[in-house]
Formats: structure tokens, C-alpha cells, sequence
């Protein structure tokens, strides 16, 4: 029996995709920055057809790409050109298994949708609070294992914090089931975060245990204009006491990134007047309910004291604050459609960085003239989330220029960012990984000693190199 023969006969014909043209939306990154090859795009539906397909490939000396939703942004779900590796795709694996409102977990399979997950426990009364523009196509697999970020990180953290247990097939075929909903568990090392981030590099996750959150009941949105990012972090350290602790997003915008995004999203529409250079987009929630007829005020009226507050002392030059959920809704279209709006006007390199928040307002300009002195007529698109210090800090091509001539100068601008980034004590990967754009940036900016502890973790669990090889880190 040939390989595909085989892989046939543990997945059925349903889960087995070999023709080039439905192969092809498997084998290239969303951003179409990269395009592998693969003998296969495998689809199991269930962790048992996982295991399986592992310990086929281990004899065949195949390599596996696992895969989510396809949504990420440095190419670590796409298969390189050797046309010795296969996709491996979790989206049919896409049941959730479990709600326990009462002990606030859920337990999925790796291949549900982030939207999904949001959705079931708003359904009863609950929050699943990961949020990140892609939430309606991305999977939760694929979230837990670069460690998504998102825009609530300030108040509930990343994906590593919103997760409990999970399960996962090793590069040898065996499956661990961590699938504990234990907050407190010290028995030994902890393989469950060695596995969360690891970018499919050490075992493929194949179900989990999230952590769920009452549902908030009182929520309020506004749309800022403010003199520069040395405002915003003001406005979000002030914000903190204001809202009593209620701040759960803090996003930072140039006007660069809103005009594209007015440009290219229909029906968009500026929430302000005039045109400003910097804009926050601020969130606060509480699981209090607000009362009808109460004397206190609710966290609309907070908010609105507090902005005309920061209007008075300079903080503030303008804001809109969202009278219901509509407004609050196209509020945030405005920010999560930055990286589509950039995707339609051409090419960009992304650098998702992050320094502590309160060297933000240092770091933009220094940053920006970096850029601008390896390619003055780039466009800078600098936007994401100041409250845990993390900057989507873009680069558009100058207006008509094409993919070719414009990358040609990517590596010089990364270099100028990525520098001083470390230089400011930073990280040159704040939410999305390393996935293969990265690989040789880790190498040049993390110690010897974290590299090499790296490739020993790797070379003792993936022995053969077949998970995901040439991600994250080359052993």
C-alpha cells in the first residue's frame, strides 16, 4: 500500500485532499507571502486519526505541517517546497465537546473557531475572552499554539493564561491527555505550556480545556483623538483608577492606517470631525450590571467624566463615546480591519514587537525614523495594543510600487526595527510568532544559552525533525 493509500485508509476519502487545485488554499499563507508544496492535505477527525497518521508518517520518514484556520501571519502553518511534507488540517476536527458554566470551562477540539467558542459561551452567560480580528476563521488550535494575543491581553492576558489542559499527539504518535480543568496542579514539570507557543514544533494540540469568564453586563466604548502616543499611555495609566479596574482594551492608531482603512472597508465612516494624528480606542467592562433608576453612575458615565477630564487637561483633543452596541461595533471595525486594508493597497512587512508600555511614547518616533532612513518614501502603519505594550509596527509600499521592488529593501528595514527593539529591552514577536519569517531573526537576537536550550527541547521530542520542521528554530 502506497502512502496516500494509506493516509486514505485511516482518514477516508473525506479527509484526504491530493489534487493540486484543492491542495492550494492549504499551501499558502494568508498574506500569499509564501506557497509550499505537499504530497497531501491530511484532515483527520478525530485525535485517534492524528496518532494514526503520526506514527505513518514516522515510518515513511514524512514530515507534517500541522494546520488551524490559516490565518497567521508569519508562514508556520505553510509547508516548505521540498514535496516531502504533508498539511496536516485540524478544521474538521471542530466539536465542542463540553460547557461547564458552574466550574467557568469549556472544553473543545482543536479545529473550533474562535467565533464559535465566543459565541457558545456568551450562550450561557459566559466570556471566552481571546478577540483578535481573524476570530471568524481562525481556530482555536491554532491560537494555543503560537499563544495569541489579541486585544484584551491587558485585562484577561494572552492564550496562554485562558487555557487549563490540554491534549496532544506527539512526534510519536503517542497521546498525551492533559485535559485537566485544574487551576492548582504542581505535580512536576509543566508540559503543557512547553507545548502552548510551540507553533506545532513539539506535538500537535488536538483538544483543550479554556477558561471562561462571567459575562460582563455593563460595557462602555469610546473613539479618541489624542496629541501623541505620550497621551495615550497617560490616558490608559489614568484610565486604570477611573474605570476601577475595568479597562479591558487600549488600542493605539495613526491616521496613516485609518485613512486605509476608510479607503478600503465599505461603508466605514470617521467617528470624528477632524482629522488627527493618533487615536486610542478604549474599552471598559464590568460584570455589575447597570440598574435603571440607581444613583450611581454606570461605566458610560464614568467614561464620559473621566475624557472630559483629559479634554480639560490636554490629554484629549476629541472623542465620541458609543451609545449602543452598533456604534461600539463599527468603532472597532475601523481597528481590526487594518491588516485587510493593508493587504488591498499592496504590499506591507509586518513587525509585531512589543516593549514595556511605558517606553511606547520613545520608541514610535525613534522607530518611525528608522524606517524612514532605509526607504524615506515607505509608509509607516503603526497600530495595536498599547495597554500590554504590543505594536503591529507596519511598513506600507510607497504608493505603486510592486511586491518585488519593495521587498527588496524588507530586510533592512526589519534589521533598523528589530535593532532597536532589543535596544529598548523589547521582543521582535509580541502575538504572532516566528513561524519560518522569523526563524533567522530568533537566531540572531536570542542567547546562546536560550538557543541551545531550544534545539535540546526539540531534538528530544521531535528526534527526527518531522514536526514542523524549519519553524520557529533550526536544529
Amino acid at each position: 500500500m502506497n502512502l496516500l493509500d494509506a493516509l486514505r485508509a485511516i482518514v477516508g476519502e473525506h479527509g484526504l485532499i491530493t489534487d493540486e487545485s484543492g491542495k492550494h488554499p492549504y499551501l499558502t499563507d494568508w498574506r500569499e507571502n509564501y506557497l509550499g508544496t505537499a504530497l497531501a492535505v491530511v484532515r483527520p477527525a478525530s485525535t485517534e486519526e492524528v496518532a494514526d497518521v503520526v506514527r505513518l508518517c514516522i515510518a515513511e520518514r514524512i514530515a507534517i505541517v500541522p494546520q488551524g484556520g490559516n490565518t497567521g501571519m508569519m508562514g508556520g502553518g505553510t509547508p516548505h517546497q521540498t514535496g516531502r511534507e504533508i498539511v496536516l488540517s485540524l478544521n474538521r476536527m471542530n466539536r465542542i465537546l463540553e460547557v461547564d458554566p458552574i466550574g467557568y470551562t469549556m472544553t473543545v477540539e482543536a479545529g473550533v473557531v474562535l467565533k464559535n467558542i465566543q459565541e457558545t459561551a456568551a450562550q450561557n452567560d459566559r466570556l471566552f475572552p481571546l478577540s483578535l480580528a481573524a476570530e471568524g476563521s481562525c481556530s482555536i488550535g491554532g491560537n494555543l499554539s503560537t499563544n495569541a494575543g489579541g486585544v484584551q491581553v491587558l485585562h484577561y492576558g494572552n492564550a496562554r493564561q485562558l487555557v487549563l489542559g490540554i491534549e496532544v499527539v506527539t512526534p510519536q504518535g503517542d497521546v498525551w491527555d492533559g485535559l485537566r480543568a485544574l487551576k492548582k496542579d504542581n505535580t512536576g514539570y509543566d508540559l503543557r505550556d512547553l507545548y502552548l507557543g510551540a507553533e506545532g514544533t513539539l506535538g500537535i494540540i488536538t483538544r483543550a480545556v479554556l477558561k471562561l469568564w462571567p459575562k460582563p453586563k455593563d460595557t462602555a466604548t469610546s473613539w479618541i483623538a489624542v496629541p501623541s502616543p505620550d497621551a495615550a499611555v497617560a490616558l490608559l495609566s489614568g484610565a486604570n483608577a477611573a474605570s476601577e479596574d475595568n479597562v479591558t482594551s487600549c488600542e493605539l492608531m495613526a491616521r496613516q492606517g485609518i485613512d486605509l482603512v476608510l479607503k478600503h472597508l465599505p461603508g466605514a465612516v470617521d467617528p470624528l470631525n477632524d482629522r488627527h494624528d493618533w487615536y486610542v480606542l478604549l474599552e471598559w467592562a464590568s460584570t455589575r450590571p447597570r440598574r435603571s433608576g440607581a444613583n450611581e453612575d454606570g461605566l458610560l458615565e464614568k467614561m464620559e467624566a473621566y475624557l472630559g477630564d483629559a479634554l480639560e487637561s490636554g490629554l484629549v483633543l476629541d472623542a465620541a463615546l458609543a451609545q449602543n452596541e452598533t456604534q461600539a461595533r463599527s468603532f472597532w471595525a475601523l481597528r481590526e480591519n487594518h491588516s485587510e486594508a493593508q493587504k488591498r493597497e499592496g504590499p506591507s512587512i509586518k513587525h509585531d514587537i512589543s516593549v514595556s508600555v511605558s517606553k511606547i511614547p520613545a520608541f514610535i518616533p525613534e522607530g518611525l525614523a528608522a524606517m524612514k532612513r532605509v526607504l524615506p518614501d515607505c509608509r509607516p502603519v503603526t497600530f495595536g495594543h498599547v495597554g500590554d505594550g504590543n505594536l503591529h509596527f507596519n511598513c506600507q509600499a510607497p504608493a505603486g510600487w510592486d511586491k518585488p521592488t519593495f521587498m527588496a529593501h524588507a530586510d533592512a528595514i526589519s534589521t533598523a526595527v528589530y535593532d532597536l527593539v532589543v535596544r529598548y529591552g523589547g521582543s521582535i514577536s509580541a502575538e504572532h510568532g516566528i513561524g519560518q519569517l522569523k526563524v533567522d531573526e530568533l537566531a540572531h537576537y536570542r542567547s546562546q544559552v536560550e538557543l541551545d536550550t531550544m534545539r535540546a527541547i526539540k531534538r528530544a521530542l521531535d528526534p527526527l525533525n518531522l514536526m514542523n520542521p524549519g519553524k520557529v528554530i533550526r536544529v
